[in-house]
């Protein structure tokens, strides 16, 4: 067997391994959070929410009435017919709207399809008149108070019972 040379001393040896290593583990080190030198420059806001547009707002209050109850002349809080729902949201925002379907189609600014946002209003001709109104959701959605045993319910525009029936969209605010 051959004799080993060494050139270094183990401590030296032990040393120039561990430097490198050392300075890889350097990198892993969590830094100190940066702390400003006056503390009370800073003045943190909190995050500001895109303004609701009203239409934005009749929409979002339909949708939380979903599961609702439909009762005949139901105009709220608890249950509702379709135009007594129209008329509650609008209530609630100060918005005066007419009690029946028609009167509301009456009343309403006429909207083309191709313009409906959020909060307009969706009217349908059954049995050859204006009996039944929605509110307009978005993405081809709407709610509505059906009927009686059916509560407030989301809809497509392209429902086969509904589309067919369609007569107009309106806007009260």
């Amino acid at each position: 067997m051959l004799p080993t040379v060494s050139l270094m001393n183990r401590p030296t040896a032990l040393m120039l391994c561990l430097v490198p290593l050392a300075a890889s583990l350097q990198g892993c080190a969590v830094p100190q959070p940066y702390v400003p030198s006056d503390p009370t420059s800073i003045v943190i806001r909190p995050p500001v929410a895109p303004p609701t547009s009203v239409g934005n707002e009749v929409a979002i209050r339909a949708i939380s009435l979903l599961g609702a109850p439909y009762e005949w002349g139901g105009n709220g809080p608890t249950t509702f017919d379709c135009s007594g729902l129209v008329r509650f949201i609008h209530d609630q925002l100060g918005i005066f709207v007419p009690r029946t379907a028609a009167d509301q189609f009456s009343a309403a600014t006429p909207v083309n399809m191709r313009d409906l946002e959020p909060g307009d209003l969706l009217f349908f001709r059954i049995k050859g008149r204006i009996s039944h109104v929605a509110i307009y959701t978005g993405e081809g959605r709407f709610v509505h108070a059906p009927q009686t045993g059916r509560p407030v319910e989301l809809r497509l525009l392209d429902d086969d019972f509904y589309r067919p029936r369609l007569a107009g969209a309106g806007r009260l605010f």
